[in-house]
């Protein structure tokens, strides 16, 4: 390959239709390993992570809503919880608003892990993002956190998870 042929391939200025999905997906798989290696030991791993963290800090009102934001189908929400439970990360109570409906609650162990692997994940991303600028990085991680907000605002059951399971 030529000198301006291997130019041509590295250059961000070149813009080609498409160039933006295996960007992303680039990023994605990169990033992905990195939070794989972060929540190693969780319980339940990215998942667990991800649940736990809903529930800390987003605090929604029942199981149903913590399934419908995470995107995750009810009957693996289900087995998931039950994981947790077991870990003595989370707890099933009733939901103030429906007696018969359950809110996940964190249980203090619960807590005190997430703040650990919070750590954790904060390390790796900033690793992740540590070739770029600081400024560059803020502005990416405000960028991309607007970009998925639209998206989910627009497709609200989307699941993330299946983009990711078909990466190749």
């Amino acid at each position: 390959m030529s000198e301006s042929q291997q130019t041509a391939l590295r250059s961000p200025a070149i813009a080609v239709p498409g160039d933006l999905g295996w960007h992303l997906a680039t990023i994605l798989r990169a990033y992905q390993s990195r939070f794989e290696e972060a929540t190693d030991g969780m319980p339940e791993g990215i998942r667990g992570y991800q649940v736990l963290s809903t529930v800390v800090h987003r605090n929604p009102p029942n199981q149903q809503a913590l399934g419908a934001h995470l995107a995750i189908d009810r009957t693996v929400l289900t087995y998931l919880l039950d994981n947790l439970v077991a870990a003595g990360v989370v707890e099933r109570v009733p939901a103030p608003s429906d007696r018969r409906a359950r809110k996940i609650e964190p249980t203090q162990k619960g807590r005190e892990v997430l703040a650990r692997y919070e750590q954790r994940v904060a390390d790796a991303e900033a690793a992740f993002l540590d070739g770029l600028p600081t400024h560059t990085a803020h502005l990416f991680r405000e960028q991309t956190a607007d970009l998925a907000g639209e998206v989910h605002r627009a497709e609200p059951g989307a699941d993330p998870c299946k983009a990711i399971n078909n990466l190749s």
